[in-house]
């Protein structure tokens, strides 16, 4: 059974050889220091980091990732060593967080070779602190123990490490840091050629997998990742069975499907592992094999020496969507690495000219008349022409990502496309369910007019976190925490409209949480068309009525389907998928309903029960860590820009786009309009 530390709490060890699991919601360092009986480390040799990952007994990862495997064998480490300290940094002169206290609580386990934890610790309380001691494994009577620390330091690093004793921690902490800059940007090679045709192909071999780095939401090629994160707060748990803790080299996936698990290539409909010689086939294993679909229309020929004009749909797959969607991903995939190229060019470059510099200081004779101020400007010139070859490449490679967005947005279905795109002017209610379902935009500072649609598969195996917290937008400004929190309601409406239109009638049910009835406005388009299964429920009384109405159907379903008899449901249960809009969580809720909402969060998804929180974490601080479990379920998405998204892929942060409706455009209530007029001839 699985020991739940708290602060300062210590659990025995049955075993020498363990995994130590990170996850961390956003990218961290992970390293480990061998100390004497005193906590003592003696010299930059008893550090294991991602410039050194190994030592005796002791493995880390060589990157930067959300979430990491550490080996350990304590059989194995020096017999001077008494202590083995576990550490997490946060990368530093990045764009990431500068601080734990804006991101999702890390999350730490112990466990055995099988993957059956023996003890695991959330550290809770972290504000200013930028480096942290998370576990310690220490000696005691012959017999090793592990113990939950939780010690922090805002001075990060070179701060954890002085107060080890550790000579140079200085020069120790800034030497880490370079490593993980460095290996960041010089991870991903260069964007594969595409063919005359368009089509895309990865690596016959995908790049070597990290040791000691799980990605649970899709790996990717060589970096220890996960598939875009949320860099401030929700990435959940992952068990050795869970999907996206493989071994072995994946293929990246773009999107966070619902369910977080995008290296289910059931799910996705891709393959899980880049094999053989020939470009990855993208037929859907569910699908029955049989004569292929007629192709894409053959785009016009192309004058010599040009790449050819881009077709919707040039993608490989059994439907015009399953093109689109590969076709987006495709997409996704190659802004991803032309960006890292030109990163890492950039990156060569600037290591370039500071060691030409160098060199030129280094030699007193280049300090005496005009030769060193010569040496100088030609390592300057190099510098600028390499940049700039890159930058020219990165131009190319982004124009010809611009014209195939032109043409591959207007040929959006519905359940892709934007709010503002006319195919929902000549929308009508489907008769089956889609295989995805856009959530918003992302896209990269070096090619900020570029938008690649952000998509999750259906049905849904995860809930959805709008955070309405008082936060910064790009441009420096805040926005206040009533305006965000309208926002965060309103984004809410749009992304439970957009499931109700693409679900055929009958098949998906909203309920909506209201307490303090304060989202009366934002809610009104679902209220005034008819599309909700009953008014919101307001009060203590209302929130209590609803989650028990959900918490028995999920008891019912999961007890039917255990039975082997999913038809035994009593007459007249709701079976469609359910989705439950909760405003100003956790506002209105008792003890029993955040358990029950809890409760709901983790079992409801795999029955058709989904959570749509609307919330600012800040409010429900007073649980401590006991709703931890519930952030770390559930997908932060945000209610404005934010670059809160990153693919652990190449390590890119993206910035998200919410799916909100145009100003004074009717499109959402048009659409809703039709769906209650199809729910009441379907109930008919």
């Amino acid at each position: 059974m699985t020991a739940e530390l708290t602060r300062g709490q210590n659990h025995p060890l049955p075993r020498a050889r363990l995994e130590i699991r990170v996850s961390a919601g956003t990218p961290v360092v992970a390293g480990a220091t061998l100390g004497d009986e005193n906590g003592k480390v003696h010299g930059v040799e008893r550090v294991a980091h991602p410039g050194t990952p190994t030592l005796p007994g002791l493995e880390v990862s060589r990157q930067a990732a959300a979430d990491h495997r550490l080996a350990v064998d304590l059989d194995a480490v020096p017999d001077a060593v008494h202590r083995v300290s576990v550490l997490l940094a946060l990368p530093a002169g990045g764009h990431g967080p500068a601080r734990f206290g804006s991101v999702a609580a890390p999350f730490v386990a112990v466990t055995g070779l099988d993957g059956d934890e023996v003890a695991s610790y959330t550290l809770t309380g972290l504000e200013a602190e930028s480096a942290v001691i998370a576990l310690e494994f220490y000696r005691r009577q012959g017999a090793w123990k592990v113990r939950a620390v939780g010690q922090g330091y805002a001075g990060g690093l070179a701060e954890l490490f002085t107060d080890q004793d550790l000579p140079e921690a200085h020069r120790l902490a800034g030497d880490i840091q370079d490593a993980v800059a460095r290996g960041l940007a010089r991870s991903v090679p260069a964007p594969p050629a595409r063919t005359a045709d368009g089509d895309r192909s990865l690596p016959a071999t995908a790049p070597a997998h990290d040791s000691g780095t799980a990605a649970p939401q899709g790996a990717g090629g060589g970096v220890p990742s996960t598939a875009p994160y949320d860099t401030q707060g929700t990435q959940g748990r992952q068990t050795p069975a869970a999907p996206g803790q493989q071994t072995g080299p994946q293929p990246p996936q773009p999107y966070p499907n619902a369910s977080g698990t995008p290296g289910d290539s059931s799910a996705t409909g891709r393959p899980s592992t880049a094999t053989g010689d020939g470009p990855i086939d993208y037929s859907h294993p569910r699908r029955q094999h049989g004569a292929p679909p007629p192709p894409p229309p053959a785009a016009p020929p192309a004058a010599p020496g040009q790449p050819a004009p881009p077709v919707a749909g040039d993608a490989t797959g059994w439907s015009m969507e399953e093109r689109l969607y590969n076709q987006v991903w495709g997409m996704f995939e190659d802004l991803a690495r032309t960006a890292a190229a030109y990163r890492s060019a950039v990156d060569f470059a600037d290591s370039r000219m500071e060691k030409e510099l160098d060199q030129v200081l280094s030699d007193p004779r280049n300090r005496i008349g005009g030769q060193g101020d010569a040496a100088r400007e030609q390592a300057r010139a190099r510098h600028g022409q390499l940049v700039a070859q890159a930058r020219e490449a990165l131009d190319r490679d982004v124009a010809q990502l611009e014209a195939e967005a032109e043409v591959v947005e207007p040929a959006l279905p519905a359940a892709y496309a934007r709010w503002d795109n006319p195919v929902w002017h000549a929308y009508r209610v489907p008769m089956e369910i889609p295989m995805a379902l856009r959530l918003g935009d992302l896209h990269l500072s070096e090619a900020d007019r570029i938008r690649i649609p952000m998509l999750v598969r259906l049905p849904l195996e995860r809930g959805l976190w709008i955070d309405s917290g008082r936060a910064a937008s790009l441009d420096g400004s805040f926005t206040d925490s009533h305006e965000m929190r309208r926002l965060g309601l309103e984004t809410a409406v749009a992304h439970a409209a957009r499931l109700l239109a693409v679900y055929p009638a009958g098949e998906f049910t909203v309920h909506v949480i209201d307490p303090a009835g304060s989202g009366t406005q934002a809610l009104a388009p679902l209220v005034e068309t008819g599309v909700l299964a009953a008014p919101p429920a307001l009060g203590a009384a209302g929130t209590a009525d609803v989650l028990a109405r959900l918490t028995q159907r999920v008891d019912l379903v999961q007890m039917a389907l255990r039975g082997g008899a999913p038809d035994a449901l009593p007459p007249g249960l709701d079976t469609s998928q359910q989705l439950l809009i909760v405003n100003e969580f956790p506002h209105g809720f008792d003890d029993r309903a955040v358990n029950q909402l809890r409760y709901l969060a983790d079992e409801g998804p795999a029955v058709g029960v989904h959570l749509l929180l609307v919330a600012d974490r800040e409010d429900s601080a007073g649980y401590g860590p006991l709703l931890d479990p519930l952030w770390r379920s559930l997908l932060r998405l945000t209610p404005v820009a934010d670059d809160h998204l990153a693919d652990p892929w190449v390590g890119h942060a993206w910035t998200y786009e919410p799916p909100l409706v145009p100003p004074g455009s009717q499109v959402l209530r048009q659409v809703l309009t039709q769906v209650a007029a199809a729910r009441r001839s379907w109930i008919r």
